[in-house]
């Protein structure tokens, strides 16, 4: 199956989108972080409607994982300071005195993580694993966080409660829902970055070919490719953070630059930005009519001279039908 051809599936697990207040500057840390509790919602994680991984987010913002700060990170036992944390693409680099680490040096490292509505939690570095191929720069960690019964649970976790690696993305993101122009935006926040867990809508589009930290054949950033897939793969038409899709639906993506093809001879269902869709038509994968104010629901949504004319990603519906999940 091409890559293109994604599990509406797309998901972000957990939506991080969450509830409640956002979060404009830096979330302050709370003196104390000696065990936390994040929020578990129900439901899989492979559907088509979350940011980001099933316990990084939840109905209740306070036990929401939105960030974690490049600063105070203290590696080994005796948890040294590091200094100059940093993330190349997704691998992280930091110092010990002259001492450079990278990669998998950051096993055992611990980070501090921001809860959505103040304080902190802790969370350690398990594990280790760099991709291979055109995913040569794309690391993934296992990482766990403190739980209030000084216990650590892994951060990310799948529909039968697996444990998943997370891939650091460099800044944060709005999790809020309803939000017109700014949940579900992407936030560059200088001094944070985001675990983002595998399976849900963040490290899907990394794994898409829309590395945030990548450029592009004309030398230009995937940055905006990458929050345009993150916007797509949850259907959040509206730009606002809510998802209009479900689990299990089918949706095939493309672009004018090469990194994904369209490869099924499906009928046009939006166009992306980073904002969410330019346009979209009758087909969806709501399966019922659609309604963002400003946006256009056009007939000709979906027509290629619109990638001259700022559209990044156009997506594709098989009419409705949802095929078998393949093996």
């Amino acid at each position: 199956m091409s890559a293109s051809k994604v599990l509406g599936v797309v998901v972000v697990a957990g939506v991080l989108w969450g509830c409640g207040s956002e979060w404009g500057p830096p979330v302050p840390l709370a003196a104390s972080s000696q065990g936390a509790e994040l929020s578990t919602p129900n439901g899989r994680n492979l559907n088509g409607r979350n940011l980001n991984g099933r316990n990084l987010n939840g109905s209740d913002l306070s036990g929401m994982l939105i960030a974690v700060d490049y600063a105070n990170a203290r590696q080994g036992p005796t948890l040294r300071p590091l200094d100059s944390v940093r993330l190349v693409g997704s691998s992280f680099v930091g110092n010990i005195g002259t001492h450079v680490l990278s990669g998998a040096d950051f096993v055992g490292v611990r980070f501090k993580g921001r809860l959505g509505e103040g304080g902190a939690v802790e969370l350690r570095v398990d594990d280790a694993d760099q991709g291979a191929g055109a995913e040569h720069d794309v690391w993934s960690y296992a990482v766990s966080f403190l739980d209030k019964d000084g216990q650590w649970r892994s951060i990310c976790r799948g529909p039968n409660d697996e444990p998943l690696r997370a891939i650091p993305a460099a800044g944060r993101w709005d999790y809020r829902q309803g939000v017109p122009g700014a949940g579900g935006a992407k936030l560059d926040d200088p001094s944070a970055f985001t675990f983002a867990c595998e399976g849900a809508a963040i490290a899907k589009c990394i794994h898409f070919g829309y590395k945030p930290w990548a450029l592009r054949p004309d030398g230009r950033s995937l940055a905006a490719y990458h929050q345009a897939c993150t916007r797509m793969v949850r259907a959040d038409f509206c730009g606002d953070g809510e998802s209009h899709t479900q689990d299990g639906q089918w949706v095939n993506v493309y672009d004018a630059i090469g990194v994904q093809q369209d490869t099924e001879p499906w009928v046009p269902e939006a166009e992306w930005d980073v904002s969410g869709s330019r346009c979209f038509t009758a087909v969806t994968r709501a399966h019922t009519e659609v309604s963002c104010p400003g946006r256009l629901n056009r007939p000709d949504c979906g027509a290629s001279a619109h990638f001259q004319a700022g559209t990044l990603l156009m997506s594709e519906s098989p009419l409705g039908a949802i095929p078998p999940v393949a093996p």
